[in-house]
Protein backbone atom coordinates (compact mmCIF):
# COMPACT_ATOMS: atom_id res chain seq x y z
CA UNK A 1 0.00 0.00 0.00
CA UNK A 2 1.19 3.51 -0.70
CA UNK A 3 1.64 6.07 2.02
CA UNK A 4 0.90 9.42 0.48
CA UNK A 5 1.30 11.60 3.56
CA UNK A 6 4.24 13.97 3.31
CA UNK A 7 7.13 12.87 5.53
CA UNK A 8 7.43 14.91 8.72
CA UNK A 9 9.43 18.08 8.19
CA UNK A 10 10.39 21.19 10.14
CA UNK A 11 8.90 24.43 8.78
CA UNK A 12 10.01 27.95 9.64
CA UNK A 13 7.24 30.59 9.53
CA UNK A 14 8.45 34.22 9.37
CA UNK A 15 5.74 36.90 9.65
CA UNK A 16 5.47 40.08 11.67
CA UNK A 17 1.73 39.54 12.28
CA UNK A 18 1.26 37.36 15.41
CA UNK A 19 -2.21 36.27 14.29
CA UNK A 20 -0.88 34.98 10.97
CA UNK A 21 1.99 33.17 12.66
CA UNK A 22 -0.29 31.42 15.16
CA UNK A 23 -2.86 30.56 12.48
CA UNK A 24 -0.23 29.01 10.21
CA UNK A 25 1.27 27.16 13.17
CA UNK A 26 -2.09 25.56 14.05
CA UNK A 27 -2.79 24.46 10.49
CA UNK A 28 0.67 23.03 9.84
CA UNK A 29 1.00 21.36 13.25
CA UNK A 30 -2.28 19.53 12.66
CA UNK A 31 -0.73 18.13 9.48
CA UNK A 32 2.13 16.62 11.49
CA UNK A 33 4.81 19.20 10.74
CA UNK A 34 7.14 20.71 13.32
CA UNK A 35 6.69 24.50 13.16
CA UNK A 36 9.23 27.12 14.24
CA UNK A 37 8.08 30.76 14.42
CA UNK A 38 10.06 33.94 13.70
CA UNK A 39 8.64 37.47 14.18
CA UNK A 40 10.81 39.03 11.45
CA UNK A 41 13.38 38.35 8.75
CA UNK A 42 16.42 38.77 10.98
CA UNK A 43 15.12 36.25 13.53
CA UNK A 44 14.36 33.82 10.68
CA UNK A 45 17.91 34.18 9.32
CA UNK A 46 19.41 33.50 12.74
CA UNK A 47 17.26 30.39 13.15
CA UNK A 48 18.26 29.12 9.70
CA UNK A 49 21.92 29.37 10.67
CA UNK A 50 21.38 26.73 13.38
CA UNK A 51 20.16 24.20 10.76
CA UNK A 52 17.38 21.63 10.79
CA UNK A 53 14.88 23.64 8.68
CA UNK A 54 13.28 21.96 5.65
CA UNK A 55 11.06 24.78 4.33
CA UNK A 56 10.52 28.49 4.99
CA UNK A 57 7.20 30.32 4.73
CA UNK A 58 8.05 34.02 4.77
CA UNK A 59 5.95 37.15 4.56
CA UNK A 60 7.05 39.40 1.73
CA UNK A 61 6.63 42.64 3.67
CA UNK A 62 8.30 42.73 7.09
CA UNK A 63 10.02 45.54 9.00
CA UNK A 64 13.78 45.45 8.93
CA UNK A 65 14.73 42.48 6.77
CA UNK A 66 11.98 41.94 4.16
CA UNK A 67 11.15 38.61 2.56
CA UNK A 68 12.93 39.63 -0.65
CA UNK A 69 16.03 40.58 1.32
CA UNK A 70 15.85 37.44 3.48
CA UNK A 71 15.71 35.11 0.47
CA UNK A 72 19.28 35.57 -0.92
CA UNK A 73 20.83 35.67 2.55
CA UNK A 74 18.99 32.51 3.56
CA UNK A 75 20.08 30.75 0.36
CA UNK A 76 23.68 31.60 1.19
CA UNK A 77 23.26 30.00 4.61
CA UNK A 78 21.01 27.05 3.64
CA UNK A 79 20.98 26.64 -0.18
CA UNK A 80 18.86 23.48 -0.08
CA UNK A 81 16.00 25.05 1.89
CA UNK A 82 13.09 26.22 -0.27
CA UNK A 83 10.98 29.33 0.27
CA UNK A 84 7.24 29.95 -0.02
CA UNK A 85 6.45 33.66 -0.07
CA UNK A 86 3.30 35.00 1.59
CA UNK A 87 1.99 38.14 -0.04
CA UNK A 88 -1.01 40.42 -0.25
CA UNK A 89 -2.81 40.73 -3.57
CA UNK A 90 -1.16 44.03 -4.45
CA UNK A 91 2.38 42.64 -4.26
CA UNK A 92 2.03 39.62 -6.56
CA UNK A 93 4.60 41.08 -8.97
CA UNK A 94 7.16 41.14 -6.17
CA UNK A 95 6.30 37.53 -5.31
CA UNK A 96 6.95 36.56 -8.93
CA UNK A 97 10.30 38.32 -8.70
CA UNK A 98 11.03 36.28 -5.58
CA UNK A 99 10.39 33.08 -7.54
CA UNK A 100 12.86 34.23 -10.17
CA UNK A 101 15.35 34.77 -7.35
CA UNK A 102 14.89 31.21 -6.08
CA UNK A 103 11.59 30.94 -4.17
CA UNK A 104 9.68 27.71 -4.78
CA UNK A 105 6.18 29.26 -4.78
CA UNK A 106 4.02 32.01 -3.32
CA UNK A 107 0.61 32.32 -1.70
CA UNK A 108 -1.65 35.35 -1.92
CA UNK A 109 -3.48 36.34 1.26
CA UNK A 110 -6.12 35.45 2.20
CA UNK A 111 -5.64 31.79 1.27
CA UNK A 112 -7.42 28.59 2.22
CA UNK A 113 -6.16 25.75 4.39
CA UNK A 114 -6.17 23.19 1.58
CA UNK A 115 -4.35 25.61 -0.69
CA UNK A 116 -1.66 26.12 1.94
CA UNK A 117 -1.18 22.40 2.58
CA UNK A 118 -1.02 21.62 -1.13
CA UNK A 119 1.71 24.21 -1.80
CA UNK A 120 3.72 23.04 1.24
CA UNK A 121 3.51 19.40 0.14
CA UNK A 122 4.60 20.24 -3.39
CA UNK A 123 7.58 22.26 -2.14
CA UNK A 124 8.70 19.45 0.17
CA UNK A 125 8.26 16.83 -2.56
CA UNK A 126 10.37 18.99 -4.90
CA UNK A 127 13.08 19.26 -2.23
CA UNK A 128 13.05 15.47 -1.76
CA UNK A 129 13.35 14.86 -5.50
CA UNK A 130 16.27 17.27 -5.81
CA UNK A 131 18.01 15.55 -2.89
CA UNK A 132 17.44 12.13 -4.45
CA UNK A 133 18.83 13.25 -7.80
CA UNK A 134 21.87 14.78 -6.08
CA UNK A 135 22.45 11.51 -4.27
CA UNK A 136 22.25 9.61 -7.56
CA UNK A 137 24.68 12.04 -9.14
CA UNK A 138 27.10 11.63 -6.25
CA UNK A 139 26.97 7.84 -6.57
CA UNK A 140 27.54 8.15 -10.28
CA UNK A 141 30.47 10.54 -9.84
CA UNK A 142 32.02 8.17 -7.30
CA UNK A 143 31.79 5.25 -9.72
CA UNK A 144 33.24 7.24 -12.60
CA UNK A 145 36.06 8.65 -10.48
CA UNK A 146 37.03 5.10 -9.52
CA UNK A 147 37.12 4.16 -13.19
CA UNK A 148 34.43 1.54 -12.69
CA UNK A 149 31.39 0.62 -14.73
CA UNK A 150 28.03 2.16 -13.96
CA UNK A 151 26.26 -0.10 -11.49
CA UNK A 152 25.80 -0.74 -7.78
CA UNK A 153 23.70 -3.92 -7.70
CA UNK A 154 25.09 -7.22 -6.31
CA UNK A 155 24.84 -8.87 -9.75
CA UNK A 156 26.78 -6.05 -11.40
CA UNK A 157 29.40 -5.95 -8.65
CA UNK A 158 29.97 -9.72 -8.89
CA UNK A 159 30.52 -9.40 -12.62
CA UNK A 160 32.94 -6.49 -12.22
CA UNK A 161 34.83 -8.36 -9.49
CA UNK A 162 35.36 -11.23 -11.95
CA UNK A 163 36.48 -8.75 -14.62
CA UNK A 164 39.06 -7.24 -12.28
CA UNK A 165 40.37 -10.72 -11.45
CA UNK A 166 40.82 -11.80 -15.08
CA UNK A 167 41.80 -8.50 -16.68
CA UNK A 168 45.54 -8.67 -16.17
CA UNK A 169 46.07 -12.03 -17.83
CA UNK A 170 46.61 -13.29 -21.36
CA UNK A 171 43.63 -15.68 -21.37
CA UNK A 172 40.92 -15.31 -24.00
CA UNK A 173 37.55 -14.16 -22.68
CA UNK A 174 34.07 -15.04 -23.92
CA UNK A 175 31.40 -12.55 -22.86
CA UNK A 176 27.82 -13.77 -23.11
CA UNK A 177 24.64 -11.77 -22.72
CA UNK A 178 21.56 -10.42 -24.43
CA UNK A 179 21.74 -7.68 -27.06
CA UNK A 180 22.17 -4.27 -25.53
CA UNK A 181 23.26 -5.60 -22.13
CA UNK A 182 26.68 -3.93 -22.30
CA UNK A 183 29.03 -6.66 -23.52
CA UNK A 184 31.39 -4.23 -25.28
CA UNK A 185 31.65 -2.13 -22.12
CA UNK A 186 32.76 -5.26 -20.26
CA UNK A 187 35.30 -5.98 -22.99
CA UNK A 188 36.68 -2.47 -22.66
CA UNK A 189 36.88 -2.92 -18.88
CA UNK A 190 38.94 -6.10 -19.42
CA UNK A 191 41.31 -4.19 -21.70
CA UNK A 192 41.54 -1.20 -19.37
CA UNK A 193 42.42 -3.39 -16.40
CA UNK A 194 45.12 -5.32 -18.25
CA UNK A 195 48.80 -4.64 -18.81
CA UNK A 196 47.83 -3.94 -22.43
CA UNK A 197 45.78 -0.88 -21.51
CA UNK A 198 48.28 1.44 -23.23
CA UNK A 199 47.89 -0.56 -26.44
CA UNK A 200 45.00 -0.31 -28.91
CA UNK A 201 41.50 -1.64 -28.32
CA UNK A 202 40.09 -2.67 -31.70
CA UNK A 203 36.46 -3.76 -32.04
CA UNK A 204 34.89 -5.69 -34.92
CA UNK A 205 31.22 -6.58 -35.25
CA UNK A 206 31.27 -9.94 -36.99
CA UNK A 207 27.55 -9.81 -37.73
CA UNK A 208 27.73 -6.46 -39.50
CA UNK A 209 30.09 -7.56 -42.29
CA UNK A 210 29.60 -10.13 -45.07
CA UNK A 211 31.97 -13.11 -45.06
CA UNK A 212 34.28 -11.89 -47.85
CA UNK A 213 34.59 -8.40 -46.41
CA UNK A 214 35.02 -9.67 -42.83
CA UNK A 215 38.07 -11.72 -43.77
CA UNK A 216 39.81 -8.76 -45.41
CA UNK A 217 38.88 -6.56 -42.46
CA UNK A 218 40.39 -9.00 -39.98
CA UNK A 219 43.52 -10.03 -41.85
CA UNK A 220 44.06 -7.18 -44.30
CA UNK A 221 44.89 -7.64 -47.97
CA UNK A 222 47.64 -7.15 -50.55
CA UNK A 223 47.45 -5.00 -53.63
CA UNK A 224 45.51 -6.76 -56.41
CA UNK A 225 44.08 -9.40 -54.04
CA UNK A 226 40.64 -8.67 -55.49
CA UNK A 227 38.92 -6.14 -57.69
CA UNK A 228 39.26 -2.73 -56.04
CA UNK A 229 42.30 -3.66 -53.95
CA UNK A 230 44.41 -0.76 -55.19
CA UNK A 231 46.99 -1.07 -52.44
CA UNK A 232 48.05 -2.97 -49.35
CA UNK A 233 45.87 -2.62 -46.25
CA UNK A 234 46.53 -3.77 -42.71
CA UNK A 235 43.82 -5.81 -41.02
CA UNK A 236 42.33 -5.48 -37.53
CA UNK A 237 44.69 -8.13 -36.11
CA UNK A 238 47.70 -6.02 -37.14
CA UNK A 239 46.07 -2.82 -35.87
CA UNK A 240 45.46 -4.48 -32.48
CA UNK A 241 49.06 -5.69 -32.12
CA UNK A 242 50.15 -5.13 -28.51
CA UNK A 243 46.58 -4.57 -27.42
CA UNK A 244 43.15 -6.22 -27.46
CA UNK A 245 40.97 -7.34 -30.37
CA UNK A 246 37.27 -7.51 -29.51
CA UNK A 247 35.22 -9.76 -31.78
CA UNK A 248 31.56 -8.93 -31.15
CA UNK A 249 28.83 -11.37 -32.20
CA UNK A 250 31.41 -14.08 -32.71
CA UNK A 251 28.60 -16.62 -33.13
CA UNK A 252 28.03 -15.17 -36.61
CA UNK A 253 31.47 -16.20 -37.89
CA UNK A 254 31.16 -18.33 -40.99
CA UNK A 255 32.57 -21.91 -41.17
CA UNK A 256 35.20 -20.55 -43.60
CA UNK A 257 36.48 -17.82 -41.23
CA UNK A 258 36.39 -19.88 -38.02
CA UNK A 259 39.52 -22.01 -38.73
CA UNK A 260 41.49 -18.90 -39.69
CA UNK A 261 40.63 -17.31 -36.34
CA UNK A 262 41.64 -20.57 -34.64
CA UNK A 263 45.04 -20.47 -36.30
CA UNK A 264 45.74 -16.97 -35.00
CA UNK A 265 44.77 -18.10 -31.50
CA UNK A 266 47.00 -21.15 -31.64
CA UNK A 267 50.00 -19.85 -33.59
CA UNK A 268 49.72 -16.08 -33.32
CA UNK A 269 50.19 -15.72 -37.08
CA UNK A 270 48.26 -15.30 -40.36
CA UNK A 271 48.60 -14.11 -43.97
CA UNK A 272 46.85 -11.16 -45.55
CA UNK A 273 44.26 -11.91 -48.21
CA UNK A 274 46.16 -12.39 -51.48
CA UNK A 275 49.50 -12.52 -49.66
CA UNK A 276 52.06 -15.23 -48.87
CA UNK A 277 54.07 -13.56 -46.13
CA UNK A 278 53.33 -14.84 -42.63
CA UNK A 279 52.63 -12.05 -40.16
CA UNK A 280 53.00 -12.53 -36.41
CA UNK A 281 51.02 -10.48 -33.90
CA UNK A 282 50.73 -10.23 -30.13
CA UNK A 283 47.00 -9.77 -29.58
CA UNK A 284 44.66 -10.71 -26.77
CA UNK A 285 41.29 -11.93 -28.05
CA UNK A 286 38.08 -11.00 -26.26
CA UNK A 287 34.84 -12.17 -27.86
CA UNK A 288 31.15 -11.66 -27.20
CA UNK A 289 27.89 -13.24 -28.34
CA UNK A 290 24.17 -13.20 -27.63
CA UNK A 291 23.88 -16.77 -28.90
CA UNK A 292 24.25 -20.09 -27.09
CA UNK A 293 27.63 -21.17 -28.50
CA UNK A 294 27.58 -24.47 -26.60
CA UNK A 295 24.30 -25.38 -28.32
CA UNK A 296 25.74 -24.29 -31.67
CA UNK A 297 28.69 -26.64 -31.07
CA UNK A 298 26.32 -29.52 -30.38
CA UNK A 299 24.46 -28.69 -33.59
CA UNK A 300 27.74 -28.63 -35.55
CA UNK A 301 27.25 -24.95 -36.44
CA UNK A 302 30.32 -23.76 -34.54
CA UNK A 303 33.72 -25.41 -34.29
CA UNK A 304 34.24 -27.19 -31.00
CA UNK A 305 37.99 -26.53 -30.90
CA UNK A 306 37.45 -22.82 -31.54
CA UNK A 307 34.77 -22.66 -28.85
CA UNK A 308 37.11 -24.08 -26.23
CA UNK A 309 39.89 -21.72 -27.29
CA UNK A 310 37.57 -18.73 -26.95
CA UNK A 311 35.87 -19.89 -23.77
CA UNK A 312 38.90 -20.04 -21.46
CA UNK A 313 37.20 -17.49 -19.21
CA UNK A 314 33.47 -16.93 -19.42
CA UNK A 315 31.76 -13.71 -18.28
CA UNK A 316 27.96 -13.53 -18.18
CA UNK A 317 26.47 -10.03 -18.49
CA UNK A 318 23.09 -10.04 -16.70
CA UNK A 319 20.07 -8.52 -18.47
CA UNK A 320 18.93 -5.21 -17.05
CA UNK A 321 15.74 -6.78 -15.64
CA UNK A 322 17.97 -8.83 -13.30
CA UNK A 323 19.72 -5.81 -11.78
CA UNK A 324 17.06 -3.11 -11.69
CA UNK A 325 18.81 -1.45 -8.75
CA UNK A 326 21.17 0.02 -11.35
CA UNK A 327 18.44 1.72 -13.38
CA UNK A 328 18.43 5.04 -11.43
CA UNK A 329 22.22 5.42 -11.66
CA UNK A 330 22.29 4.43 -15.34
CA UNK A 331 19.40 6.76 -16.14
CA UNK A 332 21.17 9.64 -14.39
CA UNK A 333 24.35 8.83 -16.32
CA UNK A 334 22.56 8.95 -19.67
CA UNK A 335 20.68 12.08 -18.61
CA UNK A 336 23.95 13.88 -17.99
CA UNK A 337 25.37 12.75 -21.34
CA UNK A 338 22.38 13.73 -23.48
CA UNK A 339 21.59 16.91 -21.58
CA UNK A 340 25.13 18.05 -22.38
CA UNK A 341 24.85 16.97 -26.03
CA UNK A 342 21.54 18.82 -26.44
CA UNK A 343 22.57 21.83 -24.32
CA UNK A 344 19.69 21.23 -21.89
CA UNK A 345 19.56 21.87 -18.16
CA UNK A 346 17.21 19.43 -16.40
CA UNK A 347 16.46 18.64 -12.76
CA UNK A 348 16.67 14.86 -12.95
CA UNK A 349 13.76 12.42 -12.81
CA UNK A 350 10.49 12.55 -10.92
CA UNK A 351 9.72 9.69 -8.53
CA UNK A 352 6.96 8.50 -10.85
CA UNK A 353 9.30 8.47 -13.86
CA UNK A 354 11.93 6.45 -11.98
CA UNK A 355 9.26 4.03 -10.75
CA UNK A 356 8.08 3.65 -14.33
CA UNK A 357 11.63 2.93 -15.54
CA UNK A 358 12.15 0.36 -12.78
CA UNK A 359 8.83 -1.36 -13.60
CA UNK A 360 9.73 -1.94 -17.26
CA UNK A 361 11.14 -5.33 -18.34
CA UNK A 362 13.74 -3.77 -20.71
CA UNK A 363 13.94 -6.35 -23.50
CA UNK A 364 16.49 -4.07 -25.18
CA UNK A 365 18.48 -3.81 -21.93
CA UNK A 366 20.84 -0.89 -21.28
CA UNK A 367 20.76 0.22 -24.91
CA UNK A 368 16.98 0.57 -24.74
CA UNK A 369 17.25 2.56 -21.49
CA UNK A 370 19.79 4.87 -23.11
CA UNK A 371 17.45 5.53 -26.04
CA UNK A 372 14.51 6.17 -23.71
CA UNK A 373 16.50 8.70 -21.68
CA UNK A 374 17.76 10.47 -24.81
CA UNK A 375 14.16 10.79 -26.02
CA UNK A 376 13.03 12.14 -22.65
CA UNK A 377 15.82 14.72 -22.58
CA UNK A 378 14.74 16.03 -25.98
CA UNK A 379 11.05 16.22 -24.99
CA UNK A 380 11.45 17.69 -21.50
CA UNK A 381 11.07 21.41 -20.98
CA UNK A 382 14.21 23.36 -20.12
CA UNK A 383 14.74 23.51 -16.36
CA UNK A 384 12.09 20.90 -15.61
CA UNK A 385 12.20 17.30 -14.42
CA UNK A 386 11.75 14.28 -16.64
CA UNK A 387 8.31 12.90 -15.88
CA UNK A 388 6.16 10.00 -17.03
CA UNK A 389 4.75 12.12 -19.88
CA UNK A 390 8.24 12.24 -21.44
CA UNK A 391 8.54 8.45 -21.60
CA UNK A 392 7.35 6.23 -24.47
CA UNK A 393 3.74 5.08 -24.29
CA UNK A 394 4.65 1.44 -23.69
CA UNK A 395 6.43 2.53 -20.48
CA UNK A 396 3.93 5.20 -19.44
CA UNK A 397 1.04 2.76 -19.67
CA UNK A 398 2.67 0.67 -16.93
CA UNK A 399 3.18 3.67 -14.70
CA UNK A 400 1.46 3.67 -11.32
CA UNK A 401 1.48 6.67 -9.02
CA UNK A 402 1.11 4.64 -5.87
CA UNK A 403 3.08 1.67 -4.62
CA UNK A 404 1.65 -1.70 -5.70
CA UNK A 405 2.22 -5.30 -4.78
CA UNK A 406 5.33 -6.73 -6.41
CA UNK A 407 4.66 -8.62 -9.59
CA UNK A 408 1.00 -7.57 -9.75
CA UNK A 409 -0.56 -7.77 -13.18
CA UNK A 410 -3.87 -6.01 -13.90
CA UNK A 411 -6.87 -8.31 -13.64
CA UNK A 412 -9.27 -8.51 -16.55
CA UNK A 413 -11.95 -6.85 -14.45
CA UNK A 414 -9.84 -3.75 -13.80
CA UNK A 415 -10.54 -0.55 -15.65
CA UNK A 416 -8.78 -0.42 -19.02
CA UNK A 417 -6.04 2.17 -19.26
CA UNK A 418 -5.57 2.34 -15.48
CA UNK A 419 -3.26 -0.57 -14.49
CA UNK A 420 -3.80 -2.01 -11.04
CA UNK A 421 -6.55 0.44 -10.07
CA UNK A 422 -8.07 -1.99 -7.61
CA UNK A 423 -4.80 -2.03 -5.62
CA UNK A 424 -4.51 1.74 -5.29
CA UNK A 425 -4.74 3.00 -1.70
CA UNK A 426 -4.01 6.28 0.03
CA UNK A 427 -4.22 7.01 3.71
CA UNK A 428 -6.00 9.84 5.50
CA UNK A 429 -6.29 10.73 9.13
CA UNK A 430 -9.53 10.05 10.99
CA UNK A 431 -11.31 13.36 11.30
CA UNK A 432 -10.07 14.77 7.99
CA UNK A 433 -12.83 17.00 6.58
CA UNK A 434 -14.93 15.30 3.95
CA UNK A 435 -14.32 18.10 1.45
CA UNK A 436 -10.56 17.51 1.70
CA UNK A 437 -11.01 13.74 1.35
CA UNK A 438 -13.01 14.31 -1.84
CA UNK A 439 -10.41 16.71 -3.18
CA UNK A 440 -7.52 14.31 -2.51
CA UNK A 441 -9.42 11.39 -4.03
CA UNK A 442 -10.09 13.47 -7.12
CA UNK A 443 -6.42 14.51 -7.39
CA UNK A 444 -5.10 10.97 -6.97
CA UNK A 445 -7.54 9.56 -9.53
CA UNK A 446 -6.53 12.28 -11.98
CA UNK A 447 -2.89 11.25 -11.48
CA UNK A 448 -3.71 7.62 -12.23
CA UNK A 449 -5.60 8.56 -15.39
CA UNK A 450 -2.82 10.98 -16.40
CA UNK A 451 -5.23 13.93 -16.33
CA UNK A 452 -8.02 12.25 -18.29
CA UNK A 453 -11.05 14.00 -16.73
CA UNK A 454 -13.63 11.89 -18.57
CA UNK A 455 -12.07 8.63 -17.38
CA UNK A 456 -11.68 10.10 -13.89
CA UNK A 457 -15.41 10.88 -13.78
CA UNK A 458 -16.28 7.35 -14.92
CA UNK A 459 -14.05 5.76 -12.28
CA UNK A 460 -15.50 7.91 -9.52
CA UNK A 461 -19.07 7.42 -10.74
CA UNK A 462 -19.76 11.12 -11.19
CA UNK A 463 -20.65 13.38 -14.09
CA UNK A 464 -17.66 14.83 -16.00
CA UNK A 465 -19.09 18.29 -15.36
CA UNK A 466 -18.66 17.65 -11.64
CA UNK A 467 -14.94 16.99 -12.14
CA UNK A 468 -14.52 20.25 -14.05
CA UNK A 469 -16.55 22.13 -11.44
CA UNK A 470 -14.56 20.77 -8.50
CA UNK A 471 -11.28 21.52 -10.23
CA UNK A 472 -12.39 25.04 -10.98
CA UNK A 473 -13.63 25.57 -7.45
CA UNK A 474 -10.37 24.09 -6.14
CA UNK A 475 -9.58 24.77 -2.58
CA UNK A 476 -12.60 27.03 -2.16
CA UNK A 477 -14.57 23.86 -1.29
CA UNK A 478 -12.57 23.74 1.96
CA UNK A 479 -13.31 27.32 2.98
CA UNK A 480 -15.99 26.31 5.48
CA UNK A 481 -13.52 23.98 7.19
CA UNK A 482 -10.71 26.54 7.41
CA UNK A 483 -12.61 28.69 9.93
CA UNK A 484 -10.24 30.37 12.33
CA UNK A 485 -7.28 28.74 10.61
CA UNK A 486 -7.44 31.17 7.69
CA UNK A 487 -4.51 33.56 7.95
CA UNK A 488 -5.34 37.21 8.18
CA UNK A 489 -4.53 39.49 5.29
Amino acid sequence: MAELETPLATLLVADDDPAVRESLSRVLTREGYTVVLAPDGQAALERLQTGGIDLVLSDLKMPGLTGLELLPRAKAVAPDVDFIMLTAFGTVEEAVKAMKDGAADFLTKPFQRAQLIKVVRQALERRTLIAQNKALQQRLDALLSQGEGIGVSPAFRRMMTLVSQIADSSATVLIEGESGAGKELVARAVHKGSSRHKGPFVAVNCAALPETLLESELFGYEKGAFTGAAGRREGRFELADGGTLFLDEVGDLSPVTQPKILRVLQEGEFERVGGTKTIRVDVRIVTATNRDLAAMVREKRFREDLFYRLNVINVIVPPLRDHKEDIPVLAQHFLRIYAAKNNRKLQGFSDDALACLEAHSWPGNVRELENVVERAVVLAREGSQIGVSHLPENLAERSVMLERGAGHEPAASEHPGVPGLSDQVFKIRVGTPLAEVEQRLLEETLKLTKGNKTLTARLLGIDPKTVFRKLKAGEADDASDAGDDKPAS
